[in-house]
């Protein structure tokens, strides 16, 4: 299982425990890669109010998985990550679910605001 950087950014988003759903709907490993960790940190950086707070906690998180060292276009490392090693991948991103999902991936997502969903 793959999260992506808006994917980790769920539970200060909208207060979702996205490990205990991601363990519900059967996944326990969870893969980040560390152009990921990079994203959050310029979010980090960079923003103000809620989007600063959810990639605060975000970063708080990511010691729950395992970091994947990985440099160049954060979708891209996600794409082939995920076709690499087969996992399914979580995330919110418009644009990388279409071209995962045009790839064979499993997509997770969150749903209603309350819970993730594949």
């Amino acid at each position: 299982m793959i999260i992506d950087t808006n994917g980790l950014m769920i539970p200060g988003q909208f207060g979702v425990d996205i490990f205990s759903e991601l363990e519900r709907l059967g996944f326990n490993t969870c893969l980040v890669p560390s152009a990921s960790i990079k994203e959050l940190e310029k979010i980090y950086a960079r923003a103000h109010g809620r989007d600063r707070i959810a990639a605060q906690i975000a970063l708080s998180l990511v010691d729950r998985c395992t970091i994947i060292e990985k440099s160049g276009p954060v979708d891209d490392i996600i794409i082939d990550m995920a076709i690499d090693t087969d996992a399914a991948v979580l995330t919110n991103d418009i644009e990388l679910k279409k071209r995962l999902c045009s790839k064979g991936v499993t997509i997770i997502h969150l749903r209603g605001k309350t819970h993730l969903s594949i």
